[in-house]
Parts: structure tokens; sequence; C-alpha cells
């Protein structure tokens, strides 16, 4: 017996070795963790139950029948994060690259239905090669694999991919279809075609940091939603924003305990909008003063800065927010404004995640460029997340709501719960000096400028937009948060369903 015993840890020890010490030391040498260490990091200590450590390959062509490692390449199971289980699955570059086999795959796949059938997230830690070319289509078929269930547990529970190494060819469509991806500066990146392809086909040299590294897909292509430092800083901001969401599309998120009172009053908030309705200010302040302990998980934060999305607590209760923000374009909304903050509105609803608005949008950016690659389809997405979300809804106008962009940021007839204005709002078709030149078209400047005057005392403020009750109050600046926390209080057991449908068909 003893014998047997003896046995069985001399295996689990060789699977744990990976693809063996040199190959780890090669890891740890490029800054990185092994795929073992990064679970270790990311689950609570002593939490991790493990598949599938002794399954190995199948394949018998080019000699591969002569190596067969144990785990085949990932590490896969289940454990916490702050006691709320997860799934896991952890790609090992030390063997095979990390390359994807028909049984890496099916120990991928094995995990993910585990995650679907008893409803909680999935985790998936990137550090792979690619397809594993000796395998051929196999490896293929895998992917298609685990494609499927992505799409299957997408909305039903939350998907989180991290991107720790290289993740090229058909490798980043599982991630593209996950919830969230995060990156590691200087060591991961994501591409369909690596730059030996680009340079043989386009005539184009890159390098694959500036192909697809984090600050090109958290900058300019929005791909990924955060870059980190290293490992391990990645690793620790999982876990946060874990603690924001719902396991599953059954289940509400977690209420932390919180220390902050939610009648708590900024009287800052009174001097936070400038004299001048040009002057910009930083909305991340009022973010940070309505939030539990000003803690906020911000998405996206390096992509599309006119647009604010991220998480926040109120009275121990995750909360959805999307924000205008006035220190970049003017707060206008934009094409890529509009895709970030319509897929972050879908995200929420998705899991039942209320969804706070802060307004301070003069419009639509103009231009050819925005004309030309779609603004209407692209902002008409916005409109959709919000008009089709059934989750309590929230808005605060603090300052310029005007036109159509009004109408998308979560306004009344977009089915808003509570829509409050500070009494700094104008809520209008346009500014008052545009408008009035259009409607006193060929009248003297003096004329136009004493008719802005009439507009502005007219529209420039919420009580037009109150009077017809398309703003529940006007309310005190100082005194947002309690009346966000009450009103968000009162929702709790809303229930609103859509007609039915197969699924909508929002404008892609």
């Amino acid at each position: 017996m003893k014998d047997i015993l003896a046995e069985l840890e001399d295996r689990r020890a060789t699977a744990r070795q990976g693809g063996g010490a040199r190959r780890i030391d090669a890891q740890h040498a490029k800054g990185k963790l092994t795929a073992r260490e990064r679970v270790e990091l990311l689950l609570d200590e002593g939490s991790f139950e493990e598949f599938d450590m002794f399954m190995a390959h199948r394949c018998t062509d080019f000699g591969m029948e002569k190596d067969r490692p144990s785990g085949d390449g990932v590490v896969t199971g289940w454990g916490t994060v702050n006691g709320r289980q997860v799934y896991v699955f952890s790609q090992d570059f030390t063997v095979f690259g990390g390359s994807l086999s028909e049984t890496h795959a099916q120990k991928i796949c094995k995990i993910m239905d585990m995650a679907l059938q008893n409803g909680a997230p999935v985790i998936g830690i990137n550090d792979s090669g690619g397809a594993r070319i000796q395998e051929g289509v196999a490896s293929l078929a895998g992917y298609a694999e685990v494609f499927q269930r992505n799409i299957m547990a997408s909305g039903v529970v939350p998907q989180i991919s991290l991107i720790m190494g290289p993740c090229a060819g058909g490798a980043v469509y599982s991630p593209a279809m996950t919830d969230f991806i995060f990156m590691v500066k200087d060591s991961s990146y994501m591409f369909v075609t690596g730059p030996d392809v680009v340079k043989t086909v386009t005539n184009e040299v890159v390098t694959a940091e500036e192909l697809g590294g984090a600050g090109t897909h958290t900058k300019k292509s929005s791909v990924a939603d955060g870059a980190y430092e290293n490992d391990v800083e990645a690793l620790a901001e999982t876990r946060r924003l874990i603690d924001f969401l719902p396991l599953s599309n059954r289940e509400r998120a977690p209420t932390r305990p919180f220390f902050d009172d939610p009648a708590r009053i900024e009287n800052s908030l009174d001097t936070l909008i400038p004299d001048n309705p040009n002057q910009p200010y930083d909305m991340k302040e009022l973010i940070l003063k309505l939030a539990d302990e000003g803690d906020f998980f911000e998405i996206q934060r390096d992509f599309a800065g006119n647009v604010i999305t991220g998480f926040i607590r109120i009275e121990g209760r995750s909360v959805g927010v999307v924000a205008n923000q006035p220190t970049v374009l003017a707060g206008c909304l934009d094409i890529d404004s509009s895709r970030k903050a319509a897929r972050f509105v879908r995200f929420c609803d998705a899991f039942e995640i209320p969804i706070l608005t802060l307004v301070d949008v003069p419009g639509f950016l103009p231009g050819t460029s925005q004309e030309y690659g779609g603004v209407i389809k692209h902002g008409a997405k916005l409109l959709f997340a919000y008009g089709e979300a059934t989750v309590p809804k929230v808005t605060v106008i603090t300052r310029k709501a005007y036109g159509g962009a009004y109408d998308v940021m979560a306004s009344k007839h977009l089915r808003g719960d509570f829509n409050y204005a500070w009494p700094t709002a104008e809520i209008a078709v346009m500014g008052a000096k545009g408008a009035t030149e259009i409607i006193y078209r060929g009248k003297t400047a003096e004329e136009i400028a004493e008719r802005t005057k009439e507009y502005e005392s007219r529209f420039a403020n919420p009580f037009v937009a109150a009077e017809k009750g398309f703003i529940d109050e006007v309310i005190m600046p100082h005194s947002t948060r309690r009346r966000v926390a009450r009103a968000f209080a009162s929702l709790r057991s809303k229930k609103l369903s859509n007609p039915w449908k197969k699924h909508d068909n929002i404008p892609l």
C-alpha cells in the first residue's frame, strides 16, 4: 500500500514540474510566473481542486508518442476567490509552449461545462503558442469546441481572460468572446497574424508589441480592458473584479460589508461644476464621492476616455457606472465611446447589475471620419443597450444634455427608473447660441445675442424637462449619494421583462 501511495506522490510531483526545471527557470527569466503559480495567486490559499492532472496527449505522429507529459500543457480545476467558487484553466508554456492539443482542449471544455452546470465564473489564463501543429485539424477542432462553450456561457456565467504570454491565430477568438480581457505589459500579446506574416503579405514592418501588445489593445483596438505591470498585479486585480460580479445570471452580485454612510453629504460637489459652461471638470471626482469608501474599478480606462465605465458599490452592492468625461473631447459621444459603453451596459444587464449613468454630454462628435465610420450605427448600439436593459437604472444629469445624446444616455424615455438633474443641468436640443442662430437667422449680431440670453434663461436649466416629468427631481449636488442610494434601494425588487424573442438584432 505504501508503495502505491509513494508512486502517486511521485507522479504528482512530476506533473507539477510541467516541462521541467530548465523550462520553469526560462519562464521566470522572462518575468513570468508558471501556470501553477498563477493559479495559486489567483485562488484562496489551499482552495484549488485540480482535474485531469495525469491526462496526456494521444498523438503518435512526428515522434510525439515518446514525450507525453502529464497534464498536457494546461492546469484545470476549481477553487474559491474570497470564498466564492470559480473555475480556472491556466496554460503551461513550459509544456510544448502551452500549445493546444485535442486533450488540452478537452480539459478546458470539461471545466467550462461544469461552470455552466454549477453556475460559477470561468477564468482562463492564456500563455500559449497556439494550435499544436503536430496534431493538425484535431487541435483546430479543439479550439472550436472551446469557442462553442464560450458562446453558450456568454451572459450565463462571467468569463474573464488573462493574457499572460503569446496568444495568436485562432487562440485569440476565445478571449475575444469573454466578458473581460486583462493583459500584462511587455510580456503578453494578441494578434490573428504575427509580424512575419504581416511583413510577407502587406510589407509592413512591425514588432509583436506594436502589433498586439498590451498598449495596442488597451489604447487603440479596445480588445483588452486593462493592462498591468506584471502577472502578480493582473491576478490581484482579477480577484478584485470578481468581488463585484455575481457567480452567474441566476444570482445577484455579492453584498459586501460597508463602513460609509449612504446619506453622506458631500458639500464639495456643490462647486464641482465650473461657472464657465465650456470649462471641463473631472467626472471621476463625482464617481469616487458617490462610491462606498471611494472604491472604483474602472474598465477600459485607456480607451475612449470621453466615457468612463466601471464598477462601484453603494450600500455594499455592486453598481455599474457609465459617465461622460468632460475633460476628454468635452464629453462628446463618438464611435469608440458608444461601443465601449454599449458593451458595458449589456454586460451589466445580463448579470443583473444596476446601472448608474452620470450625464454631461454636448452631443455626438461631428465630422466626416465619424460619419464615414458609421457613428449612426455605433451610437445606436448604446441607445439599444440602454433601451433593452431591464435592470434598475438611475441617471443624474450634472450639466449638458443636448440633442440625441440626451436621449441615448439613459433618459426617462428609455425606461430610466430615476432621472435626477442638478440645478446646473441644461437639457435642450442644442446649445443656446447655435439654437438662436438657427431660429433667428438673418438677424443682427446684437439681436442674436439678446435672443441667446432669452433662450438660456428658458432652456439652460433642468426645469422645462422637470415640468414635463422627464426629470423626476432636481436635486442638490451635495445630496447626490443619498438620493442615488435611496433610489437603488427602492428598486431592489424591480421586475421588468421584454417581449419574447429568440434574441434581438442589435445594430452590430
